[in-house]
């Protein structure tokens, strides 16, 4: 009897402690994973650090604050290149300031250089040029008023040929007018005479006579005139001048 209650007792021990054993392992497994998890943690670390990557964006204008010095610089920079942006622009306003000091004056005898050459076709015909001399672009307005032999009156303008904008001519460029000396060969004119001179005078954007006027050379036989003198306004092209 005394055996037999021993041998229980023995088993309840060995059972008691498996589970004592399986408790012990339990809370060791606990603790290794309590363990585990903090081992995560630090792993989790470039997680959290890759969390403010986010606020490393807008670290990076803080960051960049650091930076900034190189992109402040930067930005300067760019400041700078507006400011030459600005400096440029001012240096264009200026340009054209330069520009106003080339404004356009009127044509006459102290700024151009004209020559008469009678041509033979159309006959009785003369071509007045006048070419700028000045430093400055010049307007030819109106017409020449031609005066041969100190004559009292300046003879009419042919209408029709009036150019649809002003004559404008640039330092060296040159304009034309054609001047019909007589009636020709059908005996439409009268008073008929040999002119030995002539002075060509211009007219302002007001339609005033103004001076000096110019003084062409006429051929030494002079040239034939008559009551029927008429002339061209002032034309950009010979061939024009001497269609009337």
């Amino acid at each position: 009897m005394s055996a037999f209650t021993a041998r229980p007792r023995t088993r309840l021990f060995a059972a008691a402690t498996v589970a004592l054993a399986a408790l012990s392992l339990t809370a060791c497994n606990d603790k290794l994973g309590v363990q585990d998890a903090g081992a995560v943690s630090p792993n989790s670390s470039p997680v959290t650090t890759s969390a403010p990557s986010g606020t490393g964006t807008g670290q990076s204008g803080g960051s960049t604050s650091g930076n900034s010095s190189t992109g402040g610089s930067s930005t300067g920079g760019s400041s700078t290149s507006g400011g030459a942006t600005g400096s440029s622009g001012s240096k264009t306003s200026g340009g054209s300031g330069s520009n106003s000091s080339t404004t356009s004056v009127t044509c006459s005898g102290a700024n151009t250089k004209v020559t008469a050459q009678p041509v033979s076709r159309p006959i009785n015909h003369m071509l007045l040029t006048v070419t700028n001399t000045g430093a400055k672009t010049c307007n030819l307005y109106y017409y020449p008023a031609v005066n041969f032999d100190d004559a009292q009156s300046v003879p009419p303008v042919i209408k029709d040929s009036q150019p649809q904008a002003v004559t404008t001519l640039a330092p060296g460029q040159s304009g034309y007018a054609g001047v019909a000396l007589s009636g020709g060969d059908n005996g439409s004119g009268t008073n008929g005479r040999t002119a030995k001179s002539l002075s060509v005078y211009f007219f302002d954007r007001n339609n005033n006579s103004i001076s000096p006027a110019a003084t062409p050379a006429l051929p030494t036989k002079g040239v034939y005139v008559d009551d029927s003198l008429r002339v061209t306004y002032w034309l950009s092209s010979a061939q024009d001048a001497l269609t009337y």
